[in-house]
């Protein structure tokens, strides 16, 4: 917490109105999503930012055996932020500094989990996250109040299976669990 306060101003990880409550507005939020997966040991974070929820997972699944969250950041302050966080807490992350779309497109090992939280609309995750779901790994999104218009705009384009975890951290927010998803056809 301590490396995400300090760096925070300079790489705008998270809302400056919001660092007063770090623990429960963004770390227990994040901590929940390995409930959702507790077996899982290969987590893919998308968008990884501040590392929420990627170094968050990484940090509570430190000491499972083979455990492994790669983080996925596209910004270059950021990932020197995930790094020195990962360095910091020795959490089994690894950052991979580049595009979403590269990262997934390149990936060809098998992944349990592909997580994001803040990132896009339900819909974009999907685009995002099908290629992995496609091979066997689950998604765990982190959706706020909005959840179920999210839902309804998604189904629109896509097919997908899903169940809703009501945040513990975040009343009326929700992780979506998504275990397969088919984009429609045009």
């Amino acid at each position: 917490m301590d490396e995400l306060r300090k760096w925070s101003k300079a790489k705008n990880l998270v809302g400056p109105d919001t660092l007063s409550r770090l623990w429960t507005r963004h770390i227990a939020d994040c901590a929940q999503a390995v409930a959702c997966a507790p077996e899982a040991r290969r987590w893919v974070d998308l968008g990884s930012g501040a590392g929420l929820p990627g170094m968050v997972v990484a940090v509570v699944m430190a000491e499972k055996p083979g455990a492994e969250v790669h983080l996925v950041e596209s910004l270059s302050g950021k990932c020197a932020f995930l790094r020195a966080a990962a360095r910091r807490t020795a959490a089994p992350a690894t950052v991979h500094c580049e595009r979403i779309e590269t990262f997934v497109e390149a990936w060809d090992e098998p992944v349990d989990v592909v997580t994001a939280r803040a990132l896009a609309p339900l819909e974009k995750l999907l685009k995002m996250a099908a290629p992995m779901i496609a091979r066997g790994a689950i998604a765990v999104f982190h959706k706020g109040q909005d959840v179920e218009r999210e839902l309804t705009q998604a189904s629109t384009c896509w097919t997908f299976s899903y169940r809703l975890v009501p945040s513990r951290t975040q009343a009326g927010s929700a992780l979506v669990i998504v275990d397969d998803c088919v984009r429609k056809s045009a």
